[in-house]
C-alpha cells in the first residue's frame, strides 16, 4: 500500500551533489515563496496596521474585524502572563463567547502576540497572511521532496498549492483557512503511518502534534484535511489490498499515539468546547447553500492576472455575498494536464492515488444536493454535516499540485514512455526535462495572482481612549457602545481590537448557542433593540413614536446592565436625543464621544470575565 517507491530513498544520478548545495537550493525556493507572498500582500504592507485585503468590489470587513478582535484578546491575555480564556465575556457581555466555537486562531494569536502588542492586530493578520502563502507553499514543497520529487517539480507543486485560487480568495477574510501550512504535513505523517515508513509511535506522536497545532489554528481546515486523508487512504488501500493486513497493526499503534498526544495538548480545550459552558450543536449556516458550481473550475475571478471582465463579473455574480468562498478555479490547461497525467501514469501508485483523491475532493466541493455526488452520503457522517463542502477545494488544490509535480518529475526523468514519438525523434529524450518544465509553467500561468487591493480600517473616533481612561472602569465592566457591534457594523469591535478599550463589550459578531443550544449567529446576545439603535445611529431609521423607542431601549439597558454607555455621536443628533431620553443627560463629552456612566440597581457589581 506504499505511495512512496523504495527507490526514492537512494540519490539519483542527477542529484548526487553535496548536501550543502541541495540545502541551499531548498532555502532559495523558500525565499522565492516569501518574495512572492510579499508581492501579493505588498499594498497591505504599505500600512500593515490599518489596511485590510479586498477584492475589486468586495471587502469582507466583518470577518476581518472579528479576526482582529480575537488576535487582540489573545495578545492581551499573554501580556498579563496567562493563556487566553476559552470562554470570555470580553465580547457579548454578560453572556460571553466560546473561542473554539469561533474562528479564534488561538495558536497563531499566542505565538504572534509580541507583534500584536507592538504593532496592532491588523499588522499581525497581515504577517499571518504573508506567512500563510509562503508557509503553505513551503510545506507542500517539503513533503514532495520527502516523496522523492525533483527540486524543480517540487518547487512548482508547492507554488501551485501555496498560491492557489482557493488560498488566495480565502485570504480575503478567512485567515483560518488561508493559513494552510499544516495539512500537507499531516497527510505526509498519516501516509508514513499507514504505509509502514517510520516508527509507528514516533510518527504517530508527530502526527498528534501537527493535529493539535491545526486544531488550535482552525478546526474546519482540520476536518477538511481529515476528509482528504480518509479518501487518500481508501484509494491507496483499494489499489493494493494485499498489503493492507500487514500494515494494520503499525497504523493502529501510530494512530493511537497521535490521539493520545492530541488529547494531552487539546483535551481540556475540547472538553470546554463540547461539554463546558456555551457548548452548542449544529451549524448557524444553511450548509446546503454553500457549494461550488462546475463552472467555477474554469471561470477565473478578478483576483488572478489572467482574467476577463466577463469572467470576473460571472465569479462575482455567483458569490455576490463573499468572494472569500470562490475557491474552485483551476483553469482548463491544468485540468487537462491532470486528466492526462492520471491516465498516462495510472500504473504509478502515487499518481494514481493522489489523482483519484483530487477527483473525489473536487466532486465533494459540488455539495450533496444530488444523489450521484459523494458528499450526498458523506454529509450524514458525524460532524461532516456541519462542514462547508466547497472549502474542500483547499486540500483538493493540494492534491492537484501533487499530481502535477509527480507527473512532471516522472516525465522529466524519462519514466514515462513516449512510444513511437520518441523513436521518430531521438532528440526528444534529451530535451524532455526542459520541455516538460516549460509546459508545466505554461499550464500554471492562469493561476498567477494579482496583488491584493487594500481597504482602510475605520479610524478610532476622536476621544475614544480618553473617554475610557476617564471612566476608570474595571476590565470586566461591560460597556454598551453605539453603534452596537454585529455583522452589519463591526466598527466597535475594530476599535476595541485596535486600542484594547473597553475591556468588556456588549454585543458583537460571533457564533453562539441560542436558548435551546442550537448554534446561531449572535446566539442569545443581540436583541432587536440593538439593531434599532444602529439603524437610528446610521440615519436609516427615524422612530415614529420616540417615546416607544425610548421605552424599548430602557428595557434593553436593564437586560444588558452596562457599567457605561458610550456613543459616537454629536450632541444634537437623533441618536443622542434618544439616548438622553432614556438615560438622562450625558455624564461627559470628549471628542466625538458622548458617555453615560451607569450604576447597577441594588449595587450589583458588573459581570466579570469568565475564565475556564
Amino acid at each position: 500500500m506504499s505511495l512512496v517507491p523504495a527507490e526514492v530513498h537512494a540519490p539519483r544520478a542527477g542529484e548526487r551533489r553535496p548536501r550543502r548545495v541541495r540545502a541551499w537550493a531548498g532555502w532559495l525556493v523558500v525565499a522565492c515563496y516569501l518574495a512572492a507572498a510579499f508581492v501579493v500582500t505588498v499594498r497591505l504592507w504599505a500600512d500593515p496596521a490599518a489596511r485590510i485585503p479586498s477584492a475589486s468590489s468586495f471587502t469582507n470587513r466583518a470577518d476581518i474585524d472579528q479576526f482582529a478582535w480575537f488576535i487582540r484578546d489573545e495578545a492581551t491575555a499573554v501580556a498579563h502572563g496567562r493563556l487566553p480564556a476559552l470562554i470570555s465575556t470580553a465580547l457579548n457581555a454578560p453572556h460571553g463567547i466560546s473561542l473554539l466555537w469561533n474562528t479564534s486562531l488561538l495558536l497563531p494569536g499566542i505565538v504572534l502576540s509580541p507583534v500584536t502588542l507592538l504593532a496592532g492586530p491588523q499588522a499581525t493578520l497581515t504577517l499571518l497572511l504573508t506567512l500563510g502563502f509562503a508557509g503553505s507553499a513551503a510545506s507542500l514543497f517539503l513533503v514532495l521532496r520527502r516523496w522523492g520529487v525533483s527540486l524543480c517539480a517540487a518547487a512548482l507543486g508547492g507554488a501551485v498549492y501555496g498560491f492557489s485560487p482557493a488560498l488566495l480568495d480565502s485570504g480575503l477574510g478567512h485567515y483560518n483557512l488561508q493559513f494552510a501550512v499544516f495539512p500537507p504535513l499531516i497527510i505526509d505523517a498519516l501516509l508514513r503511518l499507514v504505509t509502514g515508513r517510520g516508527r509507528p509511535v514516533r510518527t504517530g506522536a508527530w502526527l498528534g502534534v501537527l493535529t493539535a497545532a491545526q486544531l488550535l489554528t482552525g478546526e474546519e481546515l482540520l476536518a477538511d484535511t481529515a476528509v482528504a486523508g480518509m479518501v487518500l487512504i481508501v484509494v491507496a488501500a483499494a489499489g493494493r489490498p494485499r498489503a493492507v493486513p500487514g500494515r494494520v497493526r503499525g497504523a493502529v499503534a501510530g494512530l493511537a499515539a497521535a490521539a493520545v498526544v492530541t488529547l494531552v495538548i487539546c483535551g481540556r480545550a475540547l472538553w470546554v468546547q463540547f461539554a463546558g459552558p456555551l457548548h452548542q450543536r449544529g451549524s448557524p449556516w444553511i450548509i446546503s447553500l454553500f457549494y461550488a458550481h462546475p463552472a467555477d473550475l474554469v471561470t477565473p475571478p478578478g483576483s488572478l492576472l489572467f482574467h476577463t471582465s466577463a469572467s470576473a463579473a460571472a465569479a462575482a455574480a455567483d458569490y455576490a455575498t463573499t468572494m472569500a468562498e470562490y475557491l474552485g478555479y483551476l483553469g482548463w490547461p491544468l485540468l487537462a494536464v491532470l486528466v492526462v497525467a492520471a491516465v498516462a501514469c495510472r500504473r504509478d501508485p502515487r499518481i494514481r492515488a493522489v489523482a483519484l483523491t483530487w477527483a473525489v475532493l473536487e466532486l465533494c466541493t459540488l455539495g450533496g444536493q444530488h444523489s450521484y455526488l459523494p458528499w450526498h452520503y458523506l454529509q450524514y457522517l458525524p460532524l461532516l454535516g456541519q462542514m462547508v463542502p466547497e472549502r474542500l477545494a483547499i486540500p483538493a488544490d493540494g492534491a492537484a499540485a501533487a499530481v502535477l509535480a509527480l507527473s512532471l518529475d516522472r516525465l522529466s526523468l524519462g519514466r514515462l514512455s513516449l512510444g513511437r514519438l520518441r523513436a521518430a525523434w531521438p532528440r526528444l529524450a534529451s530535451w524532455r526535462p526542459g520541455l516538460a518544465t516549460a509546459a508545466a509553467v505554461l499550464v500554471v500561468l492562469p493561476l498567477v495572482p494579482l496583488p491584493y487591493q487594500a481597504a482602510a480600517t475605520p479610524p478610532v473616533p476622536a476621544g475614544w481612549q480618553a473617554a475610557f481612561a476617564r471612566l476608570h472602569l474595571a476590565a470586566s465592566a461591560p460597556v454598551l457602545v453605539v453603534p452596537v457591534p454585529f455583522q452589519a457594523n463591526t466598527d466597535a469591535m475594530r476599535w476595541q481590537a485596535d486600542t484594547g478599550e473597553p475591556g468588556s463589550l456588549i454585543g458583537g459578531y460571533f457564533i453562539g448557542p441560542n436558548g435551546s443550544g442550537q448554534a446561531e449567529e449572535y446566539g442569545t446576545g443581540l436583541p432587536d433593540a440593538a439593531r434599532g439603535l444602529d439603524a437610528v445611529w446610521a440615519g436609516q431609521y427615524q422612530p415614529a413614536g420616540p417615546g416607544r423607542a425610548v421605552a424599548r431601549f430602557r428595557a434593553a439597558v436593564r437586560s444588558w446592565r452596562p457599567a457605561a454607555v458610550a456613543a459616537v455621536a454629536a450632541p444634537g443628533s437623533l441618536i443622542a436625543r434618544l439616548l438622553a431620553g432614556a438615560l438622562g443627560p450625558a455624564s461627559f463629552r470628549v471628542g466625538r464621544m458622548l458617555v453615560w456612566r451607569r450604576q447597577h440597581a441594588g449595587g450589583t457589581p458588573a459581570p466579570g470575565r469568565l475564565s475556564v
